[in-house]
């Protein structure tokens, strides 16, 4: 499925979709360039869930863990791991073998320790806006 969102509010929007339609507990990859918006939308989701803290890429610490009503939610950023075997080490198997939501950004730079994506969502700058294509668990459902 693919969209255009045509500011950082339509990518907010859509993460409020998104957190409506997602299951307890899936495995979602985020692709795109930096400042593509995949951080945004990962605001969008937890403002839609009802967080009010501050939302930022977890570049330097590797992952944000959110609890919101009883839900889990963990933002990963992949983009300064070297070497995929770093993921063992911080246990990332562990974070999926629990009922949570995990939104991993740069995920091929976690290939080999990270299972298959229950979604795949690629964005794109395009223009002013951003283009965004949606593979996976959704993809049937028309959240755009």
């Amino acid at each position: 499925m693919k969209a255009y969102l045509e500011d950082t509010a339509a990518t907010e929007r859509f993460g409020a979709k998104l957190w409506a339609a997602l299951p307890s507990k899936c495995l979602i990859f985020l692709h795109g360039d930096l400042g593509a918006g995949k951080t945004t939308l990962v605001r969008g989701v937890l403002r839609a869930a009802g967080y009010t803290g501050a939302v930022k890429s977890p570049t330097y610490t590797l992952v944000e863990e959110y609890t919101i009503d009883g839900r889990k939610l963990f933002h990963f950023d992949l983009y300064r791991v070297a070497d995929p075997e770093e993921l063992e080490w911080i246990g990332i198997r562990d974070y999926f073998e629990q009922d949570c939501i995990c939104f991993i950004e740069w995920p091929d730079r976690g290939k080999g320790f990270l299972p298959e994506p229950d979604m795949t969502i690629n964005l794109a700058a395009d223009g002013a806006g951003r283009s965004i294509n949606i593979s996976g668990l959704l993809a049937v459902k028309n959240i755009l």
